[in-house]
């Protein structure tokens, strides 16, 4: 899932400070799981701004709407009917949904409520970890399932730095572990230490974001 944060108050008031009709548009996709973006959070937010507005005797109407994706037109649609009737439009979607909805509507102010931060999955109640970075060029079946461009502050492909500290943590930040000591001891817990010594090649960075905007294609699925 993509994991996102609000942005903090005041940047947010700053980009709303020249309008006083809001469409404030939640997702019910992955910000909504990682709560920062759905009904929930756009009724708070909408709340927030309507009493900061209010002590400083300023004027302010807000729409709260949300979809059931801001990154799919099918689901942007749903607010042809109304979008115009808003100064500005500010997204709690993660910078796809965003980028759907400014795209849709291409004379209207849309703006983030939310950093789009990383692909992660849910660790505990609350707690979010980065497994993912979309690199388009899997190697998991290389390092048993266990990621070493998204988990790996150094991206290393063939074992760990010299820095990996003592019981494994990163040098980087020792709240988080070695990734490598991990995949190094799952290698030994299932007999397979020999992948440990396969050499990896340099990696094809051109599927990742480093060859540019990415787009997938599937013909079969074509209208």
């Amino acid at each position: 899932m993509i994991v996102a944060n609000r942005k903090p108050f005041e940047e947010i008031m700053e980009m709303l400070k020249s309008y006083t009709k809001i469409l404030l548009l939640g997702c019910k996709e992955c910000v909504t799981v990682c709560s920062v973006g759905g009904t929930k959070e756009v009724e708070v937010l909408a709340s927030e701004i309507r009493l900061a507005r209010a002590k400083e005797g300023l004027p302010v109407e807000i729409k709260e709407y949300t979809l059931e994706r801001q990154c799919d037109p099918e689901y942007a649609a749903e607010i042809k009917s109304f979008v115009n009737d808003y100064d500005v439009v500010m997204s709690m979607a993660c910078g796809c949904g965003v980028q759907t909805v400014a795209e849709m509507y291409h004379n209207k102010y849309v703006v983030p409520g939310v950093n789009t931060t990383f692909f992660g999955s849910s660790e505990e109640q609350g707690v979010w970890k980065e497994m993912c970075q979309g690199c388009g060029n899997c190697v998991l079946d290389k390092t048993l399932g266990l990621c070493p461009v998204a988990r790996c502050a150094k991206s290393l492909f063939n074992g760990p730095c010299g820095g990996s500290q003592p019981g494994g943590a990163c040098e980087i930040n020792k709240d988080i572990p070695c990734v490598w000591q991990l995949i190094v001891q799952k290698m030994k817990d299932m007999n397979m230490l020999d992948k440990y010594m396969e050499i990896q090649p340099m990696k094809n960075w051109s599927t990742s974001r480093d060859g540019g905007p990415r787009k997938r294609v599937r013909e079969d699925l074509k209208i």
